[in-house]
């Protein structure tokens, strides 16, 4: 007998559910849609009614249940019936009826265009009930499953209620930046095409001006060409003349001879003297013809003064018209280049808003418990204490990682070669692999120790990689000054919180320079000796009052607030006579891995910010003039405005450094090319930070009682 179920319809109110309480509504469906006595009599009549088939359990090709427990007494039932049966046997008419059931349902449910996800899940409710209702033994079992989904399906409603809030709003934000973006793109086309249509006019206006060079350049070279036709052709006549001239003299001799002989009687004259007198006046004649020939050749080829004067206006016209569209083009160009940096900033803010938005979808990371790091760490928490004490979150990973790193590079007995590229240090240019020598931390520290004693007593100064590698083979020889390099290098790059290593890192790689550390190390000296000086008795201590006043005649340009950080730095001692002192010998003193006293650390923390300082003073100073390029000129009056103590040597060691130029290349206070030579600012920035600069004195002199 064949059994049909009827279908349950949906609520009408289900039909006009809206987008903002679906689920809540939806819900409410699914409450109010309950199968009919009818259709729960038709479903149970199969199950109630008579004994439950154990199919498929014995059906050959179907899908066994595999969550059954074998030992039950259940299951032998069922695998005893499942032996006694035939393989043929069809479905049972109950499994049959839900089938059916669910199928009608949600062949429906797929009619429907606003059907959503948890209105489909009804039928399955409900066949899930039938299941509850029939199987009395396990009702209160899979009522609990039942309820713990809808829990947790209600639950996931309510957290997406709360984020749709969110999600709209992301959405106003986004368009918000969106529309920024746009607006500042439209303005940025437009001033764009407005410089390209003044350079277009700018370079029609050079051409126009080329040209007309050029049609002067063809007629000065027309003239000089008619010139030189002239130049010979008055030659040749010269030469003409001259012939002639000799002729007409030579004529002139023979018949005055003539005469003479034949009228010597006639005049009375004696002619061996006016044979005198004539030769006389013949060689005159001759001398002064030659100095009129040789006027006329050295001077024949002279510009008049006149002509001269005139096509030099001209070449200085056209020389300062050249000028003057060569300075209209910079400055053109500079535009260009503060358009193009403007564009590029926006860019970033872009990004930077973009970045911004994609956050707030992250959550921020709970801060690390550090004190796991005790048990990890060679030397136990002891050691982990001492080397976190003062230092903040990156500066423990920075820890942490060298501490990882220091046992990976003792695991390696060789390093890779980098190779013969130009990127590559000089005392790194190798191939194949390289032994690792894995000294200990306080051998690296003495060893570089060494090496700058060696630099600072070097009297011809040649490159400091080039140094450091001729130290390494006069230390451990030629063959074993490339494996020692590379076990250096690797030491120094992985201990950055090393003030020994890290300073010569950053020497060796070219990020600080040389004098930094020699101001270090002369800073030292002098202190100390100041305060050697003062300890009169020889004792090694020195009184509070002492030590403040050492430290402002070192120091007369720190501020009371910096001396005080100073003062605070120090570890006092107290002697049989209950006075304060202070043992000023250990506040130099280095452990043995080159760790430094708080007091000097102290003392070059506040350098470093000094430093900072000065050179964000003089960045204001120089933009002023709103100016990305920076000539030496104004570097110099910038210098003096802010620090108008320096002295001509620091002052000029401040400009060699900016334009990387020599001290004795560089141009006079007069000369024109201090206005020529142009840096852009940031660049001049990081080369006075690599350097040692500082303070020579205050900013504004106080005027005289």
């Amino acid at each position: 007998m064949v059994v049909h179920v009827r279908s349950l319809r949906a609520h009408p109110q289900c039909s006009g559910v809206t987008t903002n309480d679906s689920s809540q509504e939806e819900t409410t469906c699914s409450q109010k849609r309950k199968p009919s006595q009818k259709e729960r009599m038709l479903l149970s009549k199969f199950s109630i009614g008579g004994h439950l088939s154990p199919w498929p359990t014995y059906v050959s090709g179907q899908n066994l249940p595999y969550n059954r427990k074998p030992c039950s007494e259940d299951g032998r039932k069922r695998v005893n019936s499942w032996q006694q049966h035939p393989l043929g046997t069809s479905k049972p008419k109950y499994l049959e009826q839900l089938e059916n059931y669910l199928r009608k349902e949600l062949i429906m449910l797929d009619l429907g265009t606003d059907t959503t996800q948890e209105l489909k899940l009804q039928p399955y409710r409900e066949i899930f009930e039938f299941f509850i209702e029939d199987f009395k033994t396990y009702k209160p079992l899979l009522s609990s499953i039942k309820n713990a989904y809808e829990m947790m399906l209600a639950h996931q409603r309510e957290k997406i209620r709360a984020l749709e809030p969110l999600k709209a709003k992301l959405i106003t934000v986004n368009e918000e930046c969106n529309e920024r973006i746009l607006a500042m793109r439209a303005e940025e086309k437009y001033e764009i095409a407005m410089l390209k249509k003044e350079k277009m006019k700018l370079l029609k206006l050079i051409d126009k001006k080329n040209e007309e060079k050029v049609s002067l350049q063809s007629e000065v070279s027309k003239l000089k060409k008619s010139l030189a036709e002239e130049y010979l052709r008055y030659l040749t006549e010269r030469d003409a003349r001259k012939v002639l001239i000799g002729s007409l003299n030579e004529l002139r001799y023979q018949k005055e001879d003539m005469s003479l002989a034949q009228s010597a009687g006639v005049w009375g004259e004696d002619p061996v003297k006016l044979t005198l007198a004539l030769k006389i006046t013949r060689q005159d004649l001759t001398r002064t013809q030659m100095e009129l020939n040789t006027m006329k050749a050295n001077f024949g080829d002279v510009v008049p003064r006149r002509d001269f004067e005139m096509q030099e206006k001209t070449n200085h016209d056209l020389q300062e018209q050249l000028d003057s569209l060569k300075a209209d083009y910079e400055e053109v160009r500079k535009e260009h280049e503060l358009l193009l940096q403007l564009h590029m900033t926006t860019l970033k803010e872009r990004d930077q808003f973009s970045s911004e938005l994609q956050n707030i979808h992250r959550t921020s990371t709970p801060r690390p418990d550090w004190t796991k790091c005790e048990n990890v760490v060679a030397g136990g928490p002891k050691r982990w204490q001492m080397l976190a004490e003062g230092k903040n979150s990156d500066q423990l990973v920075d820890l942490l990682l060298e501490e990882i790193g220091e046992g990976l590079l003792r695991e390696k007995d060789f390093f890779p070669g980098l190779g013969y590229g130009e990127s590559i240090p000089p005392f790194l240019r190798i191939d194949g692999p390289v032994e690792n020598k894995k000294p200990s931390k306080k051998y690296v520290v003495n060893l570089l120790k060494d090496a700058w004693k060696e630099r600072l007593a070097e009297e011809q100064k040649e490159l400091f990689p080039d140094f450091f590698f001729n130290f390494l083979e006069r230390r451990f020889g030629p063959d074993n000054a490339v494996p020692w390099a590379y076990t250096i290098f690797e030491n120094i790059k992985l201990f950055r919180s090393n003030e020994v290593m890290s300073q010569f890192y950053a020497v060796l790689m070219g990020k600080m320079s040389e004098s930094v550390f020699v101001n270090q190390k002369e800073t030292v000296a002098h202190l100390l000796k100041e305060m050697t000086n003062a300890d009169s008795q020889n004792e090694g201590f020195l009184t509070m009052e002492q030590f403040s006043a050492i430290l402002k005649n070192t120091f007369p340009l720190k501020k009371e607030e910096q001396i005080q950080e100073l003062m605070e730095a120090v570890t006092w001692h107290s002697n049989g006579s209950n006075a304060e002192l202070v043992d000023y010998h250990s506040l130099f003193t280095e452990n043995e891995e080159g760790q430094s006293n708080h007091f000097t650390k102290k003392l070059w923390e506040q350098y470093e910010n000094e430093k900072k300082l000065y050179l964000g003073e003089l960045k204001e100073e120089l933009l002023r003039d709103h100016n990305e390029g920076v000539s030496l000129l104004r570097l110099r009056e910038a210098l003096m405005n802010i620090d108008p103590s320096l002295d001509k040597p620091t002052l000029s060691a401040y400009l060699s450094q900016a334009f990387q130029l020599p001290v004795s290349e560089l141009p006079e206070d007069d000369d024109e090319k201090q206005g020529t030579t142009v840096t852009k600012l940031h660049i001049i920035l990081e080369r006075l930070q690599m350097a040692d600069v500082k303070r020579m004195g205050p900013r504004e002199q106080e005027p005289a009682s």
